[in-house]
This record gives structure tokens, C-alpha cells and sequence, in this order.
């Protein structure tokens, strides 16, 4: 199986911005396709297994997941979905993170991946042994951390939350009299202070495709379609939230964008998203938010470069080797899983559904 290797840029709190580098399967040709996922859904059968895929992922995962009786959905509903499924694997098309907390909800199934080194930068950004320092530092602080994180930071967490619970949680910790820590997302972060007014210190990470977005660009691509929608997730910088009509989650943004009074929409988020507006909505136009223009170096274009390596090819070939397992420290596990659990609980109390607390 061939590959191209994509350099690409991220930040470290505290260091110089790291390079690294995503290796990106080859697309299979129209020619070979339709065998490759005949052969892909034989394999599920057969390893008894359910494929499930993040919004962000390629097209081809995403309806194969959909096809056979997966979901494509958020991080978290992946886990979730994989959790009620009788299947005893669970195939993970995403980034390390998402593996992980498949198998963090589900520590007695097999979790497999098509590419172990798919990763993410508000993850990497966010060492644990850095980060259970900075904790250490601020020990009057309730810990919150988004679900882009490892197990060992969620291990190290009060809470976990996702993009469209972070604000009730933090209210209801501000409503406590509590002082928060957060992290990794600064954007979110910043979003999330700002919306509630609690007292938080945030940790400086970012996602490398958000980070990107450009207001500028963006106020001038409204300007060429007047009537467009625009809808942003909100790990993108202020000054691009302060432009949208409507910011949210992954999901949210997905419902918005069938429910909203346009025809036209400007979408600040991973392009992935884009094929599932676009079945759901297929009368109405779907523009990315823009990434050039002043100080631009588009690290990404708009999609992210680990998400991309997740492909059909090593979908199957992960299927019929069984290699690509993930493993988390069992003695993580019990520890990792209460911040999800504490976030859960709270939803059911407020009233907000498990479908309904999707993150990135």
C-alpha cells in the first residue's frame, strides 16, 4: 500500500512549533474500489466487528460505516454507539483520542484502528506529565478537559466535556463557586469564559485546522454571498466565532444546517463535515470558511492531515491482520472513565440526550 507523507505544523505550549508528518494513504482507483469494499464488509462479518467513523473522516469511510450498520458521527457517540453494539471489535476511523475512549467506555472489547499514528494537536499538545504539573500548580482548581485529550489526561480531569456541554458544566461549576482549569483548546476555552464569565485558566492548545480560519477572508467571502449562512465550531479563533450565525459542535453544526432559513452556508470546520451536509441537505451550497489570506500557512487547508489518514485501504488491511490494536493501561481505565461519566450524568440531568453532547 502506498503512501504520501504530508509535513505539517503544530504548537506546544511553552516549545517551538513541532513538526511532524501524515502518512496518507493512497485513494484506490475507481476500477478497484467496489472489491475493496465487498472485501472490507466481508471482513467486518467476519472479525465481528462495527465500523464507526468521525464526521471528519474521507466520504468512502463514511458511508461503508453507514452501509454496515456503524454510525459516522462525534467522538463520543462513536464510543457510546460502540458500547450498545453486540459487536466484540470496534473499528475506529478517526484520530488516537477517539480510540481511546472507545476502549476506555468498552475496556472488554477489541478497539483497531487503520492507523495507529493518526493523532491530534490539541492531544499531542497536551502531555500528561506537563499537564498533571500545571494541575499540581493550581491544586484550588476544578479540572476540565476537552475530549481531544489522551487517557492519562482524562485520568488526571474532574470533568470531561465536550464543545456542546462545556458551557452548562461550567456554569454549573461557576454557579458552585468553583474556579476552573481547562484544557487543551484556548479558542474553546476563551469561547466558554466569555459566554459564562467563570473564573478559568486555560491551557494554550489549539487545533491545527480551526487555528487556520481567517476573519478577514471570511468577512470578504460574505461579502460575495450576501445571503450565506455562516457556521462555526467553536475551536476557531474569536474574531471568527464573533462573524457566525451559528457556533456549535460537530452535530449542531449539522443540524443548523438543515434547519436554518439559507440556501448557503459558510462552514468553519473540517471539510469532512461537508459530505454529510450535502446528503442531508442536497438543494442547498456548502462553502469552506476561508484559511488563506494575511499571515496564512495553511498547515491543513481545512482538513485535518491525520484525520486523512484514515482510508480504505488500511481499513482492510487492519481487518485482515488484527494489527492496529489499541491498548489503554488498565490501571488508567477506572480513572479515565469518571470525568466521562461525571459529564454524562450531568446531561441526564439536565435533560440533554447522549446524542446530544457530541464534541469535535
Amino acid at each position: 500500500m502506498s503512501e504520501t507523507q504530508i509535513p505539517f505544523a503544530y504548537e506546544h505550549p511553552g516549545s517551538p512549533t513541532a513538526v511532524a508528518w501524515a502518512k496518507v494513504p493512497r485513494e484506490p482507483d475507481a476500477a478497484e474500489k467496489p472489491e475493496l469494499i465487498a472485501r472490507i464488509k466481508r471482513l467486518l462479518k467476519e472479525q465481528d466487528a462495527v465500523l464507526v467513523a468521525h464526521y471528519y473522516v474521507h466520504a468512502d469511510l463514511q458511508d461503508l460505516a453507514e452501509a454496515t450498520g456503524g454510525i459516522v458521527s462525534d467522538s463520543l457517540d462513536m464510543a457510546n454507539f460502540g458500547h450498545r453494539h453486540p459487536a466484540s471489535t470496534i473499528v475506529v476511523a478517526g484520530v488516537r483520542f477517539m480510540g481511546e475512549t472507545a476502549k476506555i467506555l468498552n475496556p472488554e472489547k477489541r478497539v483497531l484502528m487503520p492507523d495507529l499514528a493518526a493523532e491530534c494537536s490539541l492531544d499531542l499538545g497536551c502531555p500528561a506529565d506537563e499537564f498533571s504539573k500545571f494541575c499540581d500548580a493550581h491544586p484550588d482548581r476544578a479540572v476540565i478537559v476537552y475530549a481531544n485529550t489522551s487517557a492519562a489526561v482524562k485520568a488526571r480531569a474532574d470533568w470531561m466535556v465536550t464543545s456542546s456541554i462545556a458551557l452548562p458544566v461550567v456554569k454549573h461549576l461557576k454557579e458552585q463557586g468553583k474556579k476552573v482549569l481547562w484544557a487543551p483548546d484556548r479558542h474553546l476555552g476563551s469561547y466558554v469564559q466569555e459566554q459564562t464569565g467563570a473564573d478559568m485558566l486555560l491551557w494554550q492548545g489549539s487545533c491545527i485546522v480551526h487555528d487556520e480560519y481567517k476573519a478577514r477572508e471570511l468577512i470578504e467571502l460574505k461579502a460575495q454571498h450576501p445571503q450565506a449562512k455562516v457556521l462555526a465550531h467553536p475551536e476557531s479563533p474569536r474574531a471568527v466565532v464573533q462573524l457566525a450565525d451559528m457556533v456549535g459542535s460537530t452535530t449542531q453544526l449539522i443540524k443548523a444546517s438543515q434547519s436554518l432559513d439559507a440556501q448557503e452556508f459558510i462552514v468553519a470546520t473540517d471539510n469532512g463535515i461537508l459530505h454529510q451536509m450535502r446528503n442531508l441537505s442536497p438543494h442547498k451550497t456548502f462553502l469552506e470558511a476561508p484559511t488563506s489570506g494575511v499571515g496564512a500557512t495553511c498547515k491543513s487547508c481545512s482538513h485535518c492531515p491525520w484525520m486523512a489518514m484514515n482510508g480504505l485501504l488500511n481499513l482492510a488491511e487492519v481487518l485482515e491482520s488484527g494489527k492496529n490494536e489499541i491498548h489503554v493501561d488498565p490501571a488508567i481505565i477506572p480513572r479515565a472513565v469518571l470525568p466521562i461519566q461525571r459529564m454524562l450524568a450531568y446531561a441526564k440531568e439536565i435533560g440533554l440526550p447522549a446524542k446530544g453532547i457530541g464534541n469535535a
